[in-house]
């Protein structure tokens, strides 16, 4: 699933994910929101029934973007569902204490298409219970759709559609695709790395007892939130790694 690195546009950088959906009609109508954008990348993360992609269903929504279920993938983990991508974000309509930085579509669109050059992930959990936390926290960011307070529930392929067509936008604009060329820019890390570096941290902070496994708090998930903020480069994922390396061997 990894995007060829040459192309930045944001039409082949983007993925759609799905978490768990329980509606084959639904999974054909978001392969219908992403292509009448221009995006193609589909990934459903185990899906709660066999033949998600060749579902009758899910072909009559799809309304001529069977291409797209086609082409799409099933996975098992998230880890797998997000192979390669630099930047994550999580959209809920359920705010968490411990969010990665909330962003509003527009603002995620500009920033993923100005900023970024790498593959990036948009994950959209099940129809009836959302995300999990633990997915969630370990995002760049949760996007939270700005609807009535009062009635906010949209259906799946709906907030797809959404998200869609302002990446879309984002992605047509020019003064969108400028690049910064003024200090140095070193490559985003992905969200494996950056997964690896809070498993190595824990570790270390385990080591020297600043962290109690038996009883962990929201360390952790306060860590991780910090971090996202920052859009951690490649290389500042491994200078963490190497203290938290020095740490242990210290520890032994």
């Amino acid at each position: 699933m990894n995007l060829p690195q040459t192309d930045t546009s944001l039409f082949k950088r983007l993925r759609f994910v799905l978490v768990g959906t329980s509606h084959p009609g639904n999974i054909g109508a978001v392969a219908r929101a992403i292509k009448t954008m221009g995006f193609s990348e589909l990934v459903l993360l185990n899906p709660r029934f066999p033949d998600a992609l060749t579902n009758a269903e899910a072909i009559a929504f799809a309304s001529g973007a069977q291409d797209i279920l086609a082409s799409a993938k099933i996975v098992n983990t998230i880890e797998e569902a997000l192979q390669g991508c630099h930047y994550v974000a999580a959209v809920s309509a359920r705010l968490r204490e411990f969010s990665p930085p909330i962003l509003d579509p527009r603002a995620f669109a500009q920033h993923v298409s100005s900023n970024l050059h790498e593959p990036v992930a948009l994950v959209f959990g099940n129809e009836r219970y959302g995300l999990p936390n633990e997915i969630v926290v370990n995002c760049n960011a949760l996007i939270n759709i700005p609807a009535n307070p009062e009635y906010s529930s949209l259906n799946l392929a709906q907030a797809v559609q959404l998200l869609a067509y302002e990446s879309r936008l984002a992605g047509l604009s020019d003064s969108a695709s400028a690049v910064s060329e003024i200090g140095f820019q070193g490559s985003p890390a992905s969200a494996v790395e950056i997964d690896g570096m809070y498993t190595h941290l824990e570790q270390a902070l385990v080591a020297i007892d600043f962290l109690n496994p038996a009883s962990p708090k929201k360390l952790m998930p306060r860590l991780k939130r910090l971090f996202s903020r920052t859009q951690l480069e490649t290389e500042e994922v491994n200078i963490l790694r190497g203290i938290a390396k020095k740490i242990l061997d210290v520890k032994k």
